[in-house]
């Protein structure tokens, strides 16, 4: 194989790699100069693959869709065959990995001509594999999409929808996506906020890539699993309550951590707290979490705090009483 096909496979693999790459940093990598990397990029055309470039000082280069499918050694029925295996197992979770999946399919779906892309989408549309629960639907697309600014860090832009209907035009760094009890969620860093935020994939929509590349905070993996867990607490539970603790904001969200997301201040010295669980049990466990010597009231509604009075009554007479001679063998 010449120096020119080996550096021309190279510099596809990083085309495919990342959405974007300034000249200057591709010829930094291959060894060579701006003027080369052109040349390298014209021969790539030729063979079929589209080459966005853009000029100036940000400029650089992108891969983009072709009007057919480029060297992959994929037949088009192929393609499309992986391209709707991918989606399904992204959008139901079969495999590890979550993220491989996604990018995976981010990358394939990147080359895909509109032909086959069209193909896809009706033919994944008629899939629907049984005995998993499903969540609220996520567009492949936009999870593609986001899927691509987490592995290239670049800032992307995007509409929200709470909950309570308020939609919101938001600024992110993306850092990972995660599925976690039916649904897609994604872990950023909210430039409007200053914090971190975690945003489900299905109220998510208009992603806007802005080219601008960011240096990713650091996160251990145990950070993102408690980020992705407290973001699931945030669904509506069938047993909710408040807590109002004697304990001012700032302490309690220093002790509680991202716990105490949605907790407010309630007056001086006190912070309103919600909770809740798909049972009396789930709540009275979040209770247990306001730290020792701590007093608080809830207004926990029956018949949930009946069943909770009942059970706690009869905890502390058990632990009253006398404990049960030890069983003899």
């Amino acid at each position: 194989m010449s120096d020119t096909t080996t550096r021309a496979l190279s510099l596809l693999n990083l085309l495919q790699t990342h959405r974007h790459w300034p000249g200057s940093e591709l010829a930094d990598r291959l060894g060579v100069t701006e003027r080369t990397v052109r040349r390298d990029v014209e021969r790539l055309r030729d063979l079929g693959y589209r080459i966005e470039s853009s000029p100036g000082s940000t400029g650089g280069y992108r891969l983009e869709a072709g009007s057919a499918v480029p060297p992959l050694l994929l037949t088009d029925e192929e393609a499309v065959a992986m391209a709707i295996g991918l989606r399904v197992a992204a959008s139901q979770r079969l495999i590890s990995g979550p993220e491989t999946t996604i990018t995976a399919l981010a990358k394939l779906e990147q080359v895909l001509p509109a032909p086959l892309q069209r193909r896809v989408n009706a033919l994944a549309e008629t899939v629907q594999p049984t005995g998993i629960a499903a969540g609220a639907p996520v567009s492949t697309e936009v999870l593609g999409e986001l899927a691509l600014a987490c592995r290239d860090h670049e800032r992307v832009r995007f509409s929200y929808g709470a909950a309570s209907g308020e939609v919101t035009r938001r600024r992110v760094e993306p850092h990972a996506l995660a599925p976690a009890d039916r649904h897609w969620y994604l872990l950023c860093w909210d430039l409007e906020r200053d914090d971190w935020r975690t945003f489900r994939v299905d109220r998510l929509s208009g992603v806007e890539h802005t080219r601008v590349l960011f240096e990713p905070k650091p996160l251990t993996p145990e950070q993102v699993e408690e980020f992705i867990l407290v973001a699931r607490s945030w669904a509506r539970q069938p047993v909710e309550a408040d807590a109002v603790m004697e304990l001012p904001l700032d302490v309690m969200r220093e002790m509680f951590g991202q716990w105490g997301q949605g907790a407010t201040d309630a007056g001086p010295g006190l912070t309103r707290w919600p909770v809740g669980g798909a049972d009396f049990r789930e709540t009275m466990y979040g209770l247990t979490w306001i730290p020792a010597g701590v007093e608080y009231t809830t207004d926990l509604a029956s018949p949930a705090r009946e069943e909770l009075q009942e059970v706690l009554e009869r905890m502390l007479r058990a632990l009253a009483a006398p404990p049960p001679a030890p069983a003899t063998s």
